[in-house]
């Protein structure tokens, strides 16, 4: 489990991500896709194409810094999603994304919610947002 301060949100660019592009052109795509900026300490997801190639840009106390992963066979799942240029994830969607479990089958049991935020019907599934 991937374990992250709750004041850090997970952003994930739906648009396939030309894995070339390094902090500056990154950088761009958080204000094209989320109008965020950068150095706030979020995390920024980005996927090729193929799906088999993923980079996350993140503000790391005095510089940005990337994590990239390359897989040697298949590929990264991408949230369903009607979004075109970007989602937020939960922590627990990005673990089971970078383990290669498939979010849409992965269903969340049933747990207290404060009376502020109750969800709707469908909500409690890992793969939705």
């Amino acid at each position: 489990m991937i374990m992250l301060p709750s004041a850090v949100r997970i952003f994930l660019c739906t648009r396939p991500t030309d894995m070339r592009k390094s902090f500056d052109g990154l950088t761009g795509l958080v204000h094209e896709c989320f109008a965020h900026d950068p150095l706030t300490g979020h995390l920024f997801l980005f996927l090729n194409r193929r799906g088999d190639r993923i980079k996350i840009l993140y503000f790391d106390r005095d510089g940005l810094a990337i994590w990239y992963k390359r897989l040697e066979a298949g590929s990264f799942q991408r949230p369903p999603t009607a979004e075109p240029d970007g989602i937020e994830l939960q922590a627990t969607q990005l673990a089971l994304i970078l383990s290669g479990i498939d979010i849409n089958s992965a269903r969340q049991r049933k747990r207290y919610q404060h009376a502020g935020s109750i969800s709707t019907k469908g909500e409690n599934q890992v793969g939705s947002t």
